[in-house]
C-alpha cells in the first residue's frame, strides 16, 4: 500500500525545472497521460457536427486534459500558478512552465561553461572518503547533463582516476593494467576503490594499535620523556623511528623489528589486490 501511495504522489516543483520535468514526464507516462502534453486537445469549431464515436473521443480527451491539469496544479504552488496566465489546457500550462523556468539556450550554455570549469578543477581533498568524492564529481556531471552537455561515464571514470589522493596511485595503475577503462562503469570503479579504502583503514588501525602497544612497553612515556626529543627543528609526534624495534612484532608476518606498514610481504600482497578482486569476481560468476 505504501509503495502504491509513493507512486501516486505528484512530483512537487521546487524551482529546478529540468529535474522536475523529467520526474513529471515519467509520472504522466506511467499513468498513460503523456499524450495530452504532446498532442494537446483538439476542440472542434463551434457548429461542427460530431458522430457518437467522435463525441466519445472528444469527451475522453477533455477528461484526460482535466486530469493532467489537476496533477500540474498539485505540483506547483500559488506563486507559480499565478504566473501562468493561460491555463486552458495542460499542454499550454506545460509550455508556459518550460518557457519561464527551463531557461533559454544562452543561459544553459553559460551554465554549462561554469560547470565544465568546476568539473575540470575538482580534485579529491586530503582525507576525503571515496563516497564523498564520487558524490561531488557525479553531482557536477549530472548538472552538466541536465544543461545539455554530453557526459559519458568513461569521461567521469577517467576524471576520478586522475584526481585521487596519492595513496590510491598504485591502485589506479593496477586498474589501468587489468581493466578496459572504456567499459568500466562509475559504480564498478567506486566499489573497487572503496574495497581498498577499507583495507587502508584496517591497516592504519592495526598500526596504531601496534604503536600503542610498543609505547606501553616504555610505560606510556612520550619520545621527549624518553630523551628522544631533538629540540627545535627535530621530529615530533610518536617518534616511530626513535626507539629500538627489536621487540616490535609485525601483525602481518609476525616477524620482529618492523611494523606492518613496513612489512615487505604486506606491500607485495597489496600490489596484487586488484588481481585478487578479479579472481573473486570470477569465482562468484560460477555461483550464478
Amino acid at each position: 500500500m505504501s509503495e502504491e501511495k509513493a507512486m501516486s504522489q505528484v512530483p512537487k516543483f521546487d524551482g529546478h525545472y529540468d529535474h522536475w520535468s523529467e520526474l513529471m514526464e515519467n509520472f504522466l507516462r506511467a499513468k498513460g497521460l503523456w499524450g495530452v502534453i504532446e498532442r494537446g486537445i483538439g476542440e472542434p469549431i463551434d457548429g461542427t457536427l460530431l458522430n457518437d464515436n467522435q463525441r466519445a473521443l472528444l469527451e475522453e480527451d477533455r477528461t484526460q486534459n482535466f486530469q493532467v491539469k489537476h496533477y500540474l496544479f498539485q505540483a506547483i504552488d500559488r506563486s507559480v500558478f499565478e504566473q501562468i496566465l493561460d491555463r486552458s489546457s495542460a499542454k499550454i500550462i506545460w509550455k508556459s512552465l518550460k518557457k519561464k523556468f527551463g531557461g533559454n539556450e544562452k543561459v544553459k550554455k553559460a551554465t554549462r561553461n561554469a560547470l565544465a570549469r568546476e568539473f575540470e578543477l575538482i580534485e579529491m581533498s586530503k582525507g576525503e572518503a571515496i563516497d564523498s568524492y564520487f558524490g561531488r564529481v557525479t553531482s557536477i556531471a549530472n548538472k552538466l547533463r541536465s544543461n545539455g552537455a554530453e557526459m559519458k561515464d568513461t569521461l567521469i571514470v577517467e576524471k576520478i582516476m586522475r584526481t585521487l589522493n596519492d595513496k590510491f596511485t598504485y591502485i589506479v595503475v593496477s586498474i589501468e593494467e587489468s581493466h578496459d577503462i572504456e567499459d568500466m562503469t562509475i559504480d564498478e570503479l567506486q566499489s573497487t576503490l572503496e574495497l581498498h579504502e577499507n583495507k587502508f583503514k584496517r591497516a592504519n588501525k592495526e598500526e596504531d594499535d601496534q604503536i600503542l602497544q610498543v609505547e606501553g612497553m616504555f610505560g606510556g612515556k612520550t619520545s621527549r620523556e624518553r630523551g628522544n626529543y631533538r629540540g627545535k627543528g627535530g621530529s615530533s609526534g610518536r617518534g616511530r623511528n626513535n626507539f629500538n624495534k627489536a621487540s616490535v612484532e609485525c601483525y602481518k608476518c609476525h616477524n620482529l623489528r618492523h611494523f606492518q606498514y613496513e612489512c615487505p610481504r604486506w606491500k607485495r600482497e597489496v600490489n596484487y589486490a586488484v588481481a585478487e578482486e578479479e579472481e573473486e569476481g570470477d569465482y562468484c560468476s560460477w555461483l550464478k
